[in-house]
């Protein structure tokens, strides 16, 4: 489920709410009862879990690395 952050127009609360794409938007913020409105953020981005992924991973052995530059010899 996404996450969405609020902020209050009132007393400046803020807050994350956990709700389904199909949820309305939260309209009263749980401290004062004033109206929120929704706050665009950048959320976690992407998360990369493992070893990684490295060129020689999918990399074909028979096909040289290096074209024989001065920065590779």
């Amino acid at each position: 489920m996404p996450t969405y952050d609020y902020a209050c127009d009132g007393c400046g609360h803020t807050f994350e709410a956990f709700q389904k794409m199909s949820d309305p938007v939260l309209t009263e913020c749980p401290v004062c009862g004033k109206h929120v409105h929704r706050v665009l953020s950048a959320g976690i981005g992407i998360s990369f879990k493992g070893s990684g992924f490295y060129v020689n991973d999918s990399k074909n052995p028979s096909t040289p690395s290096c074209d024989g530059c001065k920065k590779c010899s």
